[in-house]
């Protein structure tokens, strides 16, 4: 027996606590989006859990009227790892942070990627440590002059598209906090994915860090500087559609005039490509917020999810071997006797 799922609003899903980020966040924008959709996805507050480790991002927790932890610095994909196995019922969201993700839980990350963990993960990028006041993180360009590199950053920073498919991600997606509708289909694309989806969020950080990438999400920027990724359509952008994107023989990608080279010649984006050289090319496309940026969905391949395999793997070890003996494993093979 099957039970409908209540009508909700915004208002169900928003708790009583007040919003503390700093008046212009980006970080307001994302939280309203996601806010707006919840009621749209055909789900439960008392089945949606939001976790989180520490910065910025991570007070989202505290303002969604659903269960939540505000975990430890870089833990939250190996919190949320084990709920989502343990409890397969539960829609888990992870919400973090570029220094908080790629930084000390740079390792947590990866591997919830690689195994394919049943996780909606939102990173937010804007390329600096907010919450300690403005100190350079893992995304910060080289040369950047911060309270921690005086003299400029030495560091070449990460690409937090690259990185997820380099780990294999099954679902790897880039928005920006200055389109809500765009924000919305990403993530109810990443919702919906059976298996880790990873998106990168780019959120300007207008205290410690303004404008970090207005010169590609500007209103009047986006058209000549965002490249949309739509899943079997030639890649093309500008105002009239004049640029796109081809493939040299050599793999390379180049962005050229359209006119130059004919609709024909144009890459035609496939995010459901098993092999990620494609998409990894797309993401190394732009040298950082300042060229043009691809965005939308990257990756969405289908992988055995880790949560089911794991079941799998218990009930067939229990239906061959029995329930097990804890006494007789415990002093099973190298055992020692303390006196």
């Amino acid at each position: 027996m099957t039970t409908s799922v209540p009508v909700t609003t915004r208002k169900d899903w928003s708790s009583d606590q007040e919003v503390r980020w700093c008046p212009g966040c980006g970080d307001f924008s994302i939280l309203a989006a996601l806010q707006m959709l919840l009621p749209e996805l055909g789900v439960r507050r008392e089945t949606t859990v939001f976790l989180s480790g520490i910065g910025c991002a991570a007070r989202f927790p505290y303002y969604m009227n659903t269960y939540g932890l505000h975990s430890i610095h870089g833990r939250a994909p190996a919190i949320a790892t084990g709920l989502a196995t343990t409890r397969p019922d539960l829609d888990v969201w992870v919400v973090t942070g570029d220094g908080d993700a790629l930084s000390i839980g740079g390792n947590h990350l990866i591997h919830a990627l690689r195994r394919n963990v049943r996780l909606t993960i939102l990173m937010f990028n804007n390329q600096i440590y907010g919450l300690t006041k403005g100190q350079y993180s893992p995304t910060s360009e080289v040369a950047k002059v911060t309270k921690s590199t005086p003299f400029g950053s030495l560091d070449t920073p990460f690409n937090p598209v690259s990185l997820a498919l380099g780990a294999e991600a099954s679902f790897v997606a880039r928005t920006h906090d200055m389109d809500r509708a765009h924000m919305q289909e990403i993530f109810r694309r990443a919702h919906e994915h059976k298996g880790a989806a990873f998106v990168e969020i780019y959120q300007n950080c207008n205290v410690f860090n303004d404008g970090a990438f207005e010169k590609i999400t500007g209103r009047e920027a986006r058209a000549s500087m965002l490249i949309p990724l739509r899943h079997g359509e030639p890649i093309r952008f500008g105002a009239e559609g004049e640029r796109g994107v081809i493939q040299r023989r050599d793999g390379r990608l180049e962005i050229v005039d359209v006119a130059d080279v004919g609709e024909d010649a144009l890459l035609v984006h496939d995010e459901t490509r098993a092999d990620p050289s494609v998409a990894f090319a797309l993401s190394r496309l732009a040298r950082g917020p300042y060229e043009p940026t691809p965005i939308g969905v990257f990756r969405a391949v289908e992988r055995p999810e880790y949560g089911e395999e794991m079941r799998r793997q218990i009930i067939e070890a229990q239906e061959q071997r029995g329930m097990g003996d804890l006494a007789a494993l415990l002093r099973s093979g190298s055992s020692w006797v303390v006196d």
